[in-house]
């Protein structure tokens, strides 16, 4: 029982060193949506508690940005599920490693679930509950720490939207992206959709990010098809 907690303890404290690199990414990430929530009238306690509960970077902005304008609940929540609806994904690509864990461990995993936490993982040859908890945790706790820094600073240091922070938010998406680039079919994908979005986006279409995410990942499957690769 000794050597196995050993071993898991092991697993745990390096899922916190490999998730390091990708925490330092989102601190401007964090400190923006610390800022912007006091900027926009939440109080220090309601701006940590986005993060302690919610904790979803772009979610989170999302949500400051439509309290702040007046929306209502209902319409929060929809826009929320619309823009993390990529987790549902991560989730079912997740599902074959962690089925055979008991719920009480599923639940925290999925609550840790992350962009940044399934980039890191789907490489991994396995989803020990360790390895998956130990980024996870250092992850969530390395964010609400980035939070509140926001928080602080927003009191001191005026106008920090100014300084153009929320460019982590592209810089930390590249990090995620470029290093699961290992095939044709992918790079194909993403070269496709980035050079859509810039069209879409500037000839104002709506939904243009979506509109590329999904015309770069149909490409991207006809590639691998067309290469025998398998998806």
């Amino acid at each position: 029982m000794s050597a196995l907690s050993s071993s898991n303890g092991q697993r745990f404290w390096l899922g916190a060193l490999h998730i390091i690199p990708l925490c330092l990414a989102v601190f401007p990430w964090g400190v923006l949506t610390g800022s912007m929530a006091v900027s926009q009238g939440f109080t220090p306690l309601q701006s940590i508690g986005l993060s302690v509960f919610l904790f979803a970077g772009a979610a989170q902005l999302v949500t400051i940005s439509m309290v702040a304008a007046g929306s209502g609940f209902v319409a929060i929540c929809l826009t929320i599920l619309v823009i993390t609806a990529q987790h549902l994904l991560y989730a079912l690509i997740l599902r074959e490693h962690v089925s055979s864990l008991p719920l009480k461990k599923r639940l925290p995993v999925a609550f840790l679930l992350t962009d940044e936490l399934f980039a890191l993982s789907v490489g991994k040859k396995s989803y020990d509950f360790a390895y998956l908890m130990g980024a996870g945790l250092c992850f969530y706790l390395a964010w609400i720490g980035f939070t509140l820094i926001g928080v602080v600073l927003a009191a001191s240091v005026p106008n920090l939207a100014d300084y153009h922070l929320d460019f982590s938010i592209v810089a930390t998406f590249i990090a995620i992206v470029v290093p699961m680039i290992k095939r044709l079919s992918s790079l194909v994908g993403v070269v496709i959709a980035l050079m859509l979005s810039l069209v879409l986006s500037s000839l104002a279409v709506p939904g243009a990010i979506v509109i590329a995410g999904l015309l770069g990942m149909l490409c991207a499957v006809g590639v691998a098809r067309w290469r025998g690769e398998a998806l």
